[in-house]
């Protein structure tokens, strides 16, 4: 009988997940806190799953290492694997991998020189982890943090995006106007996109990775780089307002994004908490809308089926009818906002698709 005892301890304590059902069949929407600096008022800490498929409700928090400390740090990323079931993301310190079947922290990882807002490969086996707005990107084992190699474009590292096909990795630093492309085999830089007006902040890339779409200090609005000749080609600022204080970020458009089938771009205004869409089906594109949100918009992204738009204030807005549906919040009953999201499909007790947290485009021709 002893034995037998002996054999289920070794076995819960081996194979956690074996116990675990997961979520129920449905689309959910893990969103990381502190998500906007490191304000506990806005969620609090941990990972916080939604349910799209019913009101975008609150489901439940999956407490971490990181939400446990007595001051958290703030998330600076996060990303999803529906084929390794994990979930990633950053501090300024670390970089921390969380199983979604039993919701256990895997392994944390100091990294050198910090981390980021970081971007995975489709297959799930590659992170490219930016230092904290230092020299380098640390391009890391997924499987269990080690560092694989490093690329250097010394441009004060911070924000990361995967063209959809996962042959080509795009860094963007706060310190420079030129954009870093990187292939994801050989880890070397191919060359880079602009130069752009000015620093390039938060960007986005179409499908078929012949456009990128970038924010820049002082502009709100944004520009427009081929990705395909390196040049820049358009300016596209908003019109009917003005610049104005920003509470976070220092620049007057935080986050951009394109609508999965790339016909719309929506970008965000802090000053006047804002969000204003443009027309993509014509170039350079055109302004159409302008929503406003119940705070200062720091990010925004999308739901897979292009339905949702979620910027970082919280706000569920229906794309087709440009109107806030929903406001996500907490068991609390608090405002959750983030800026770190991603949309998790689970089916027969599994993680099978995962979005992205930036607004790439899904268009491949």
């Amino acid at each position: 009988m002893r034995q037998v005892y002996s054999t289920l301890a070794v076995l819960f304590l081996i194979v956690p997940s074996v116990f675990a059902e997961g979520l129920p069949d449905g689309r959910y929407l893990y969103v990381a806190c502190p998500g906007i600096r490191n304000y506990l008022e806005f969620g609090g800490a941990g990972i916080l799953i939604f349910d799209i498929d019913h009101d975008h409700k609150f489901v439940k928090r999956i407490e971490t290492q990181h939400s446990r400390d007595e001051k958290p740090d703030n998330v600076k990323g996060v990303c999803a694997s529906a084929i390794t079931g994990r979930v990633y993301f950053t501090t300024p310190k670390k970089l921390y991998c969380v199983d979604m079947l039993s919701e256990k922290t895997l392994w944390e990882k100091k990294l050198p020189q910090g981390c980021d807002r970081m971007s995975m490969t489709p297959d799930g086996k590659v992170l490219y982890v930016p230092s904290f707005e230092k020299d380098i990107w640390n391009v890391i084992d997924a499987q269990n943090g080690d560092v694989l190699a490093t690329v250097e474009p010394k441009n004060g590292a911070h924000n990361t995006v995967v063209g959809l096909d996962g042959s080509r990795m795009y860094l963007a630093g706060l310190k420079s106007n030129l954009l870093t492309v990187a292939d994801t085999k050989t880890h070397k830089v191919l060359g880079t996109v602009g130069p752009f007006s000015a620093s390039i902040r938060p960007f986005t890339v179409n499908g078929s990775q012949s456009l990128v779409y970038v924010n820049i200090n002082e502009c709100l609005g944004f520009e427009i780089g081929d990705l395909k000749t390196g040049k820049k080609l358009h300016r596209v600022e908003v019109d009917g307002f003005k610049k104005g204080a920003v509470k976070r970020h220092g620049c007057p458009s935080h986050g951009i994004g394109l609508t999965p089938e790339e016909k719309e771009v929506w970008v965000v205004d802090g000053a006047n908490q804002q969000v204003h869409v443009f027309d993509n089906t014509v170039m350079p594109p055109r302004q159409i809308k302008s929503l406003a949100v119940r705070e200062q918009p720091g990010w925004i992204t999308f739901s897979l089926d292009g339905v949702y738009a979620y910027p970082s204030t919280g706000d569920v807005i229906e794309v087709a009818s440009k109107k806030i549906v929903t406001g996500l919040k907490d068991e609390k009953d608090r405002p959750v906002h983030s800026e770190k999201m991603v949309e998790v499909h689970w089916k027969s007790g599994k993680p099978t698709k995962t979005g992205d947290q930036f607004g790439v485009g899904r268009r491949t021709n």
